[in-house]
């Protein structure tokens, strides 16, 4: 192209991501030295890890993939853990109903209408025994989602391997038990901030000392932004809240090397491809440095960011559903070009409903060709050296430094979740997206560009089942009956004295489950305690 034909970069219409940062139409030498430089890049498998964790990535072991299921009673949920295992998944991501995550029985008034409705019911040690019966727990990670009521969930599962004669010191998994992000993004809390805080610290120091390959805590991102904010934000809030974590398990007098290995992370994926890649590089490098130099972490394996990076719902759309096919193979696309280490693809029909088998089935495929048709196995971050990513990997990370630096400034993560300050700076942003949506300045294809009118059609709905409701309770009754009624009244008891008088109730919290406890009667007691959370309002 002559000179005189080539268009200047004033001629052509201005592009911004959703995190704010505009994006030039051609980039070079010039752009990435103006970002901070190269020198940062390094090498896959060392500090500060922009390049992956791992020095040889997928091309010694592909992604773990991780699909997200659980629905009505347990002997429900252990057929599709079979079927998704049948068909590949190589770890398990487990949903739990409402009543289980608020710490309520299937029997409770309030449970009405909700049992087994968005996942898997759990009352008692028995259901968590049937939901993973024959499932090899030494072979299969499984991650627990689950954050107001994770530390009697974890303690159902870890007395349940230890009950099938699996060693907890060789068990992996994660579960989620990051209740900070409950408070911004989904609600499932229960206890106050402080006492909800001293639970995750409970679990990170047990896992230390007991469970060491197992994941006391994913840091979930993920939610924050499903819940409105933008990639920048969701990293930056995610570290943050990663932060609170480790200072607060460091008051405890436990070694940064001793447990931080027990973090993990829960990432979204979905809009704009290079905006997901360049975060989860900057992400990485920047929790690195957090952990060497302001936590002084020593073993390298401590400053790694291990992730799950999973398509997020919020991407996907009822209208025209087909698409989200679509949109879910460039999500797990981005997801491989940033070096997650697991993925968990959401389903075309997740903008709707629970995925039927059909559509969990289709993730599965998409994540698998990937793995053998596509080539992203073939070579570690193949877009290192680019100009364009580097220097956005650099301007994103300076906007997480950004972030981070003025919520330390204001009192810090804990505090500003406390007071709503973090939600309501998430619910602006929601805002302005979806106005944006709303008046077409933010394309979303089908719904404010290329629609079409659509024929009516039949959706599949994962129906409710009530016949199943009643199910889980007569199970319910039926443990009580058989149980050791005065067992169980001495377990709760030693688990009270241990939540008031401040020590770790992660070992009675097991005894109690170990006897039958219920999901309801560990929660009573600690709300007892506790007290519950009262949610600021008028920010």
């Amino acid at each position: 192209m002559s000179q005189e034909n080539k268009k200047k970069p004033g001629d052509v219409p201005p592009v911004h991501w959703e995190s704010g940062l505009e994006i030039k139409p051609v980039y070079g030498p010039e752009e990435l030295a103006e970002s901070g430089g190269s020198e940062a890049i390094g090498e896959p498998g060392t500090f500060p890890y922009t390049r992956g964790i791992h020095d040889n990535m997928y091309r010694k072991r592909p992604f773990t993939i991780r699909q997200y299921s659980g629905f009505g009673t347990a002997a429900q949920t252990h057929k599709r853990f079979l079927f998704l295992i049948a068909n590949g998944n190589t770890g398990l991501n487990v949903a739990f109903d409402l009543p289980t995550q608020c710490g309520l029985d299937s029997d409770d008034a309030m449970a009405e209408g909700e049992v087994g409705r968005v996942g898997m019911a759990v009352d008692t040690l028995a259901d968590m025994e049937e939901a993973f019966a024959d499932i090899p727990l030494n072979e299969i990670t499984v991650s627990l989602t689950i954050n107001g009521t994770a530390a009697p969930i974890m303690g159902m599962y870890f007395a349940m391997a230890r009950k099938r004669g699996f060693d907890l010191s060789e068990l992996r998994g994660t579960a989620q038990n990051d209740i900070l992000k409950e408070f911004i993004g989904r609600g499932t809390w229960i206890y106050p901030v402080p006492d909800s805080m001293r639970l995750v610290g409970d679990t990170i120091e047990f896992c230390a000392q007991n469970v060491p390959r197992y994941s006391a805590v994913s840091i979930c991102g993920y939610h924050i932004r499903e819940s409105g904010a933008s990639p920048v934000q969701e990293m930056a809030y995610g570290l943050a809240i990663g932060k609170a974590y480790i200072q607060h398990t460091l008051d405890r007098g436990l070694d940064i090397d001793e447990f931080a290995r027990t973090l993990s992370f829960n990432f979204n994926v979905h809009g704009n491809l290079w905006e997901q890649v360049c975060k989860f590089r900057a992400g990485r490098r920047l929790w690195a440095r957090i952990l060497k130099d302001d936590f002084g972490a020593k073993n390298p394996k401590s400053m790694q960011m291990r992730m799950l990076a999973g398509g997020g719902g919020g991407g996907l759309t009822i209208e025209q559903p087909e698409n989200n096919i679509m949109r879910g193979a460039y999500y797990a696309l981005a997801s491989s070009l940033a070096g997650t280490q697991t993925m968990a693809l959401c389903s075309y029909d997740e903008a709707y409903t629970i995925p039927s088998e059909h559509a969990a089935k289709l993730s599965l495929r998409t994540m698998q060709l990937l793995v053998h048709e596509v080539g992203l196995c073939d070579t570690v971050d193949p877009l290192a050296g680019s100009y364009f990513v580097e220097t956005m990997t650099n301007e994103m990370e300076a906007e997480m430094v950004k972030i981070m630096g003025e919520l330390d400034a204001d009192g810090g993560i804990v505090d500003g979740v406390a007071t709503g300050r973090v939600q309501a700076a998430v619910n602006r942003q929601a805002y302005d997206r979806e106005r944006k949506i709303q008046s077409g300045e933010v394309k979303r294809v089908g719904v404010n560009v290329h629609k079409e009118e659509e024929e009516e059609r039949e959706i599949e709905f994962h129906p409710h089942n009530d016949d199943l409701a009643c199910e889980q309770i007569a199970r319910l009754d039926k443990v009580r009956a058989e149980r050791d009624g005065q067992a169980v009244e001495n377990a709760l008891a030693a688990l009270r004295n241990a939540a008031e008088s401040g020590v770790n109730v992660m070992p009675t919290l097991i005894d109690a489950v170990e006897v039958y406890a219920t999901i309801g009667e560990v929660s009573s007691v600690l709300k007892d305690v506790f007290g519950t959370y009262k949610e600021p309002v008028g920010l």
